[in-house]
């Protein structure tokens, strides 16, 4: 372990590797006796959620930190959605269709992490969800270009694992959601929806909602195909009723390609936004 101490106390990593060759007595086997940061009962108490939620913020924050990544590409998709080699192993005709957008992320992801090398990786990192699908197709298009890029998974009841395209020290695993949901928009200076569930649904209202309501800076908000969301969504039926304002609808950007979600990376104005 690194020791990047600034003061001159004993690190609690000595002390740590200490209590393990202490005398084996009643009092050292009894749970009240185990330093608190390496007793796992305790941390997994009701109590301590507080500080599960605040150490599974700070984690993350503190490796992008060292690895220097400023900003973010975010790219939100669907999971069943296979690559286009994979288009025999589709569940349904519509799926075996979507594989398109899986090759628009990969060449979108591709693109995008070339600009980054060119400032060093440290901007506009693509920022996957970490799993299958549309996700896999972002950080193949990141290692396509030679780059770095970052998957965020969420623990499921089912096995599953990241996707072998992430950066090995860019790969997080989380518990909670929302503060999955923050590592995706902390850093965020683009924010690509490609066809999917009700996870994508999810992260992109989410999105949504935060810069609707000013809680968050606008960035390019893109949606990759603008049949799928018109007939998912019927956006100009919410603004007709007035459960949202005309002006919201502005907050959207439809592509189909690559090449398009790319102009208005371009056409961008980030000192106004």
């Amino acid at each position: 372990m690194k020791d990047d101490r600034t003061h001159p106390f004993r690190h609690s990593s000595e002390d740590a590797r200490a209590a393990r060759r202490i005398p084996d007595t009643p009092q050292t086997r009894a749970p009240a006796y185990r330093l608190a940061f390496t007793d796992a009962d305790f941390l997994m108490r009701e109590e301590l959620r507080p500080v599960r939620l605040q150490l599974e913020l700070l984690k993350p924050q503190m490796i992008l930190d060292e690895r220097g990544v400023e900003s973010t590409v975010v790219m939100f998709g669907g999971a069943r959605i296979p690559a286009p080699e994979n288009k025999d192993q589709a569940k349904t005709p519509v799926l075996a269709e979507l594989t398109r957008y899986y090759a628009e992320a990969r060449l979108f992801a591709q693109r995008v992490t070339e600009r980054s090398l060119a400032s060093y990786g440290r901007e506009f990192v693509i920022c996957t969800g970490g799993g299958p699908g549309v996700m896999e197709a972002g950080n193949r298009g990141a290692a396509d270009a030679g780059g770095q890029s970052i998957g965020l998974n969420i623990v499921l009841p089912h096995e599953q694992a990241p996707n072998p395209y992430v950066t090995p020290d860019l790969s997080f695993n989380f518990h909670y959601f929302a503060i999955r949901k923050m590592h995706f928009l902390m850093r965020a200076k683009a924010i690509t929806v490609f066809p999917g569930g009700f996870g994508t649904l999810d992260e992109m209202f989410e999105a949504l909602t935060l810069i609707q309501t000013h809680r968050m800076k606008r960035v390019p908000l893109i949606l990759f195909g603008r049949d799928w969301w018109e007939r998912l969504v019927n956006w100009e039926m919410l603004a007709e009723v007035g459960t949202i304002a005309r002006a919201d609808l502005d907050l959207l950007s439809f592509v189909e390609t690559a090449e398009e979600a790319l102009a208005i990376l371009d056409s961008w104005d980030y000192g106004c936004a």
